[in-house]
């Protein structure tokens, strides 16, 4: 029996987390592909170490004692500890706790680490946080067997770290969505495609402060939708916000129910994606598959992923201008829908990545990880796109052909 241990995420099912989601997709797919499967989970509830099934997924339940970063630290030692003496492979998902990783070492075992994006870089972390992060990330290159990178950005990144050959890139992936419930918006006070969304964290890196602004700057006969749970007695980034958001921006809390969610992303006139740390980004992937026109902050990691299907922004003043030429524009919404789809459906399917994963874990079970020689080249390589910037918008009034800028990605 071919056997697979995941770690590194809270745990299935129902966490609404990227990794937490991509855990439950790539545990379902290699079940049906005859693997045995096993994923560890924090247990809030319970007080010793349990073993369940769920949809033939074999499940690991550690006691967590309260959601914190110091508990996230000693449920993933308690997983590293129980995984290596399990002598399974072991799939990694992120590098915060990689050091860890030395336990797989000491004991043989194949270890593949998602190195996620770059986690030190963010703001939200304090400097000793940002050490332990930086210092873990040189950990999970120096121990994992191989690695996983989701972006070409990321992959240049790493390569900073080791040979080119130890790094395979698969980007995030996501399911297409045809169809969504329409009634389960009405609890929101929304109608289909009568409001803008943004579904991030409210953190800096996001630009929620710059989307909210210029979204509020004017009147839309619109409404913005911020999804998240925003502390502003405890948070002054919250707070100002908050204070920025005309009457036409709702604040519903943080909306983890799936079906919920997907029903916001695909009756959206705009998915707004103010992210600028990372590499492919989980929600935007899962709104170019609902459909969803994009409007994106103007960085290499948005622009790899959405392409033609987004129009890019650099700050409040841009963000406010393509809003003003798109929001009422159903033709350009329309091309956005469009070639995000198109651009989904080649690039970024759940069957993709799942694909994509297994060959590598094949790979690994027969001990044929690439050497340090190999040439390395998958699907993805040599992808190149359009950008269409907010300028463009303007353009296209004027011009009817095409005013897209070709940006090349490595």
């Amino acid at each position: 029996m071919k056997r697979l241990s995941i770690l590194g995420c809270r745990g299935i099912p129902g966490n609404p987390g990227g990794f937490e989601t991509f855990a439950e997709r790539l545990s379902f797919y290699m079940v049906n592909k005859g693997w045995e499967v096993t994923v560890y989970c924090e247990d809030y509830v319970g007080k010793t170490i349990v073993e369940d099934y769920w949809n033939g997924i074999r499940l690991i339940k550690i006691p967590v004692s309260k959601a914190s970063a110091s508990a996230t630290i000693l449920f993933d030692w308690k997983s590293a500890i129980h995984a290596a003496r399990e002598e399974n492979l072991i799939l990694t998902l992120g590098y915060n706790t990689a050091i860890f990783s030395t336990l797989y070492r000491l004991k043989g075992l194949t270890n593949i680490i998602n190195m996620d994006g770059l986690e030190w870089r963010r703001q939200k972390w304090t400097t000793p946080e940002k050490f332990w992060l930086y210092l873990n990330e040189r950990a999970g290159c120096l121990l994992g067997n191989h690695l996983i990178s989701d972006h070409p950005e990321i992959t240049k990144h790493l390569e900073t770290r080791v040979s080119r050959a130890k790094i395979t890139m698969i980007p995030y992936g996501a399911k297409r969505v045809n169809n969504a419930n329409a009634d389960l918006l009405a609890q929101y006070g929304l109608k289909p495609n009568d409001y803008s969304i943004v579904i991030a964290r409210p953190e800096p890196e996001n630009n929620i402060l710059e989307i909210v602004s210029a979204f509020s700057n004017k009147k839309r006969d619109s409404k913005l939708v911020v999804l998240g749970n925003y502390k502003p007695n405890e948070n002054p980034y919250h707070k100002q916000v908050l204070e920025a958001a005309s009457d036409e921006v709702l604040f519903p809390g943080g909306i983890y129910d799936h079906d919920k969610v997907e029903a916001l992303r695909y009756y959206t006139t705009l998915y707004i994606h103010g992210h600028t740390v990372g590499g492919t980004n989980p929600s935007l992937v899962e709104a170019l598959g609902a459909g969803s026109p994009v409007l994106a902050h103007n960085n290499r990691f948005n622009q790899w992923v959405a392409g033609s299907g987004a129009v890019y922004f650099e700050d409040e003043y841009e963000c406010s201008y393509a809003l003003d030429m798109l929001l009422d524009n159903a033709e350009e919404l329309n091309r956005l829908r469009v070639n995000g789809i198109k651009g989904f459906e080649k690039w970024f399917t759940a069957e993709m990545e799942c694909s994509a994963y297994e060959h590598i874990l094949e790979k690994a079970l027969q001990g044929q990880l690439p050497g340090r020689a190999a040439k390395r080249s998958n699907r993805w390589d040599g992808r190149t796109l359009e950008k269409l910037s907010y300028k463009n918008l303007a353009e296209r009034k004027t011009d009817s052909s095409s005013v897209a800028e070709k940006v090349p990605m490595a």
